[in-house]
């Protein structure tokens, strides 16, 4: 199609402006189309790591309530389309070019020279969607960070915060109180916090969530969770008790985002969004968040996982130590160059057999050349380094992976959602 094409053109030709974070382009864009945010009601979803699932979870329970649910996410794996969702079906290729081809007439007639980021434009044009297909409630995920993030124009009727790790120091600072503050800036007055974060994370939430008098329910406190097995939990809120939920999203890392979105049905139910105990559960078993521990093939096994920090590979790596432990186990790592690389292969490496560096298709992406001279020096000199492999594109690494695998193994690839959104689409050519 080629209007959408043009389209996606004009759109990734903003991504020119980079990260650009504050809250003035966005406000002047949404008032141009005459503010729908303001007509949504909201949940605001931030965090270091956690955000898409937790958001999955609350938008399938939602649906199963009968409500109509919009989501916003970021970034996708495979299509634009997959940020924008209503009851967890895509915006469709024509009303991206439809709605795209209306906010930017509005900005170039009122100021042609007027810049703006990717996400700026991307942010409005989910509200403006959301606001025509008359939404219930919209589950709104920041980019990154919080108190600068283009999402956080919204006044919404709970906060979440998931947790805080380090990533995107850069932009956020290189400590976690600074992070955290970062990341509390979404916190408005009186609009209750639902939050996994602990020790000085929680100590900077609680802080901020006083200073605008708002509630503040937190994990292991206020609302906790029990493993029963893998993938089921037990759990205990505010006022609702479950035993034995089955959520349809691998790892243990899970019980966490889904006792937070459980507790905000909880802080949501009273403000006109009740739903019943059977929609929780049906929601909870058929919930899908492509890219996270995500088995894409048997024979042998593949697993995309989007990991891009060390709290993400932390958790992967968890989930590793206990499952899948009699296979031969291929890694395929690629990551963006402003992560902590170095970290994150240090907890994943030993436990693979053979690893294989690349790097996905886009100009953020960390050159497998820079790990050559790291690998041998770190704590991965343990590695036997004819079991180490470098390749420039992820196809030539997915090649090598399949030449190296037998039926029974396994190959795991992550490092980054974009490393795992590229191989999802070349896996279907080469395997």
């Amino acid at each position: 199609m080629k209007e959408y094409n043009d389209t996606l053109r004009y759109l990734y030709n903003l991504e020119k402006f980079g990260i650009v974070f504050g809250l003035e382009n966005i406000t002047w864009i949404l008032n141009l189309i005459d503010n729908p945010h303001k007509t949504l009601k909201v949940v605001h979803i931030g965090g270091t790591n956690g955000k898409g699932s937790v958001a999955s979870m609350l938008s399938y329970i939602l649906k199963e309530g009968g409500y109509c649910v919009g989501k916003y996410t970021s970034p996708h794996l495979m299509s634009f389309t997959e940020r924008i969702t209503i009851n967890e079906e895509e915006i469709t290729e024509e009303e991206i070019v439809e709605l795209t081809a209306f906010i930017r007439e509005k900005i170039e007639r009122k100021d042609s020279n007027r810049f703006f980021t990717f996400f700026d434009f991307t942010t409005a044009l989910a509200f403006e969607y959301f606001y025509r297909k008359n939404v219930d409630i919209a589950l709104i995920e920041v980019g990154l960070g919080g108190r600068l993030d283009s999402t956080n124009v919204v006044k919404p009727l709970a906060n979440i915060i998931t947790n805080v790790g380090l990533d995107h120091t850069e932009y956020l600072g290189n400590n976690i109180m600074d992070i955290a503050r970062e990341k509390a800036g979404i916190i408005k007055d009186r609009v209750p916090v639902i939050t996994g974060t602990k020790d000085i994370a929680r100590m900077v939430v609680e802080e901020v969530a006083e200073h605008h008098n708002s509630s503040v329910y937190e994990l292991d406190r206020d609302f906790s969770y029990e493993k029963k097995r893998d993938q089921v939990m037990g759990y205990q809120g505010l006022s609702k008790h479950f035993d034995d939920i089955f959520i349809n999203l691998k790892g243990d890392h899970q019980c966490i985002n889904a006792a937070m979105a459980l507790c905000t049905t909880e802080v949501i139910s009273p403000l006109g969004f009740h739903v019943s105990d059977e929609s929780i559960y049906r929601g909870m078993s058929r919930v899908q968040w492509h890219g996270r521990l995500e088995v894409v093939r048997e024979k042998p096994t593949i697993i995309l996982d989007g990991a891009h920090n060390p709290d993400g590979i932390r958790v992967l790596s968890e989930f590793f130590r206990t499952h899948h432990t009699e296979k031969k186990k291929i890694l395929v790592f690629g990551v963006m160059k402003d992560k902590a690389y170095k970290k994150m292969l240090e907890e994943i490496i030993p436990l693979m057999d053979l690893i294989i560096i690349t790097k996905p298709d886009m100009e953020r992406a960390l050159s497998p050349d820079v790990l050559k001279p790291l690998i041998p020096l770190s704590k991965l000199s343990q590695v036997n380094h004819s079991t180490v492999f470098y390749t420039q594109d992820v196809k030539s690494a997915l090649e090598r992976a399949k030449s190296a695998a037998g039926d029974n193994d396994l190959i795991l690839i992550t490092g980054s959602l974009y490393t795992i959104g590229e191989a999802r689409q070349i896996i279907r050519e080469i395997f």
